[in-house]
């Protein structure tokens, strides 16, 4: 809410894009730039929201000034063809807001079931769903087509019981192992292993342990002629070594 807060304009056509839409809506009752956006309308039913870029999302071009996705660009097969789907939807100047699971996520839980999959199998099948890098994501928008794009990563920790409760928060939560393909089943072995080394290096000292999730939050700007751009390249008027008042180093000295 406090990019929307920050900028003094309105939003007549906003939509949600979210896998469970009304969280935005509801945070956005509670703000200061409620009087600018218009109705949040959903797209799209379930199954299409929580599968971005998957079919076409159901938005005409550029008919938006603000769309949102909250928690579900993660589940995209192609990211890039899914922002592109979003810029394309958006007027000029309009505005993308994007917050999905980025690649930290659970990294101590990748590491201790692959680790004792190994050591019971002698191989290891991918058990945490791949998540894009929270440092690409103005890359990733800027490839979109989008403009002055920004990310920036927020990185929470969860405590619990133990890895069965992680388990069980993570079903809860629709958040389990969603690749394709054919999987085989962890044995008892393999998760009473996995437990025990998550415990012997992560736990707490009362005994708890902790779970990590990257939040990666996206913004950028459909492409507007009104936006700010570099200048081309060989057309400043000052070298950077007098602006800072120091000594250029040329190496050839």
């Amino acid at each position: 809410m406090g990019s929307l807060e920050a900028l003094v304009r309105n939003w007549p056509g906003a939509a949600d894009l979210s896998a469970h839409p009304g969280a935005f809506a509801a945070a956005l009752a509670h703000s200061e730039a409620a009087s600018r956006v218009g109705p949040v309308k959903t797209v799209g039913d379930r199954v299409a929201r929580a599968g971005p870029g998957a079919t076409p999302v159901d938005l005409a071009d550029g008919s938006q000034d603000l769309i949102v996705s909250l928690m579900s660009l993660h589940w995209a097969n192609d990211l890039p063809g899914a922002l592109s789907q979003v810029r394309r939807a958006l007027k000029p100047d309009g505005l993308f807001l994007g917050t999905l699971l980025g690649a930290g996520t659970l990294k101590e839980l990748r590491a201790v079931l692959t680790e004792a999959e190994l050591e019971a199998r002698g191989g290891a099948q991918a058990r945490v769903s791949p998540f894009a890098d929270g440092f690409d994501g103005a890359a990733l928008l800027q490839r979109a087509g989008f403009a002055l794009p920004v990310a920036d990563v927020d990185r929470v920790t969860v405590r619990y019981p133990d890895l069965l409760a992680l388990f069980r928060d993570l079903r809860a939560m629709g958040e389990t192992n969603g690749l394709a393909g054919p999987v085989r089943p962890l044995t008892r072995g393999i998760v009473g292993r996995a437990a025990q080394l998550y415990a012997e290096r992560h736990a707490d000292a009362d005994g708890r342990i902790p779970a990590t999730f990257e939040i990666v939050h996206l913004a950028g700007w459909a492409p507007h002629e009104s936006q700010q751009k570099p200048l081309p390249r060989g057309s400043a008027k000052m070298r950077l070594a007098d602006a800072l008042g120091v000594r250029e180093q040329t190496g050839e000295e």
